[in-house]
Formats: structure tokens, sequence, C-alpha cells
């Protein structure tokens, strides 16, 4: 699971009101190359919330050269882009898992795969 797919999973158990975002609890962390395209993360950018996607970032250990606050003009330059081309799309998470920041319930991730089925008690 990539921190791109993260950014965008919130806990669905009923009744639960701090449901974004997710802790992550990372078992297995691997890199893979994907193609850079920085139009791609300037359209994508404003869509990221900051805060949840570096807390993502530390939870895989993708977070250097990262800055704790990001803005648009950040967007120019090449350098901040590698970075975050590299942490929101390179770095994947293939074992772990998503913990609800409210209930503390994990949900696995399994071959790169978030399970987010919840039990009948929990629709």
């Amino acid at each position: 699971m990539k921190l791109l797919t993260h950014n965008m999973l919130a806990c669905h158990i009923k009744g639960v009101k701090n449901n974004y975002p997710f802790l992550i609890e990372a078992v297995n962390v691997e890199t893979r190359d994907a193609d850079y395209n920085p139009d791609f993360l300037k359209h994508i950018f404003p869509r990221i919330v900051w805060p949840a996607f570096m807390e993502g970032a530390r939870a895989l250990k993708c977070e250097a050269g990262l800055p704790d606050v990001a803005t648009p003009e950040m967007l120019e330059d090449n350098d901040f882009l590698q970075k975050f081309h590299h942490a929101l799309l390179e770095v994947v998470l293939e074992e772990g898992a998503l913990v609800c920041p409210e209930t503390g319930r994990k949900f696995l991730v399994n071959k790169g795969i978030p399970n987010l089925l919840l039990q009948e008690d929990e629709c």
C-alpha cells in the first residue's frame, strides 16, 4: 500500500468520530520504482492532507528531506518533487496493519493490500 492510498483512507466503524488518519504499523516495507511525473505530483498535491502524509512517511521511514509543512510554492522545486514522489509512490507497505486512531482496531495489510472489511457488529 502506497502513502497515496493511505492518505485517502479512513476508518468506517460505526460510531467512530476520530477516523483519520490510520496509524501505520509496518512489518515489511519495500521500495519500487515508479515513473516520475511532476505534473501528476502538482495535480495531486492539493488533495494530500500533509500532516497525515508526514505521519505515514515517518511510520514507513521515508520522511527524509520532506518538510513538516508544505506549500504550493514548493512544487516549483525539483528536489522537493523528487522526495515527494519517492515517499508518495515508491515506498510500499507490504505487510503490517492500519490502526483506527480512535478504537485501536487493526486492519491487516497483506501483500500490499489493506483489508478494511468490518465485522458485523462494526457496521
